[in-house]
């Protein structure tokens, strides 16, 4: 079963494409997953946080960041969605400076 989630965004690709790079950096520093771009708009995001084995995609379009992956199980299903949505959103928000996101 995969699992999937879409965020929307107001952002030219360019700069969807830089603030999804920065949510990488963060998620390598502060949690020890693996980011890999495979292509200008793809990244494949592996490893373990906590007990989750994470596997997935990242993919960045215009209007939209789509993530597919490996789904984590009942138990924490939510708490991914939830997490991935919250990051997502913030790293999206073109409110908020690139500069200004963490990567750590």
């Amino acid at each position: 079963m995969a699992f999937e989630l879409e965020q929307k965004h107001s952002l030219t690709v360019e700069d969807a494409r830089a603030r999804i790079a920065a949510l990488g950096e963060y998620l390598q520093n502060k949690h020890g997953l693996t980011v890999r771009w495979t292509g200008d708009d793809t990244a494949v995001i592996s490893g373990k946080y906590l007990v989750v084995t994470i596997e997935g995609s990242v993919v960045v379009e215009s209007g939209k960041v789509r993530f597919s992956g490996k789904d984590p199980g009942m138990l924490w299903r939510g708490k991914a969605r939830d997490y991935l949505s919250h990051k997502l959103g913030k790293y999206l928000d073109a409110g908020v400076a690139l500069e200004a996101l963490p990567r750590r």
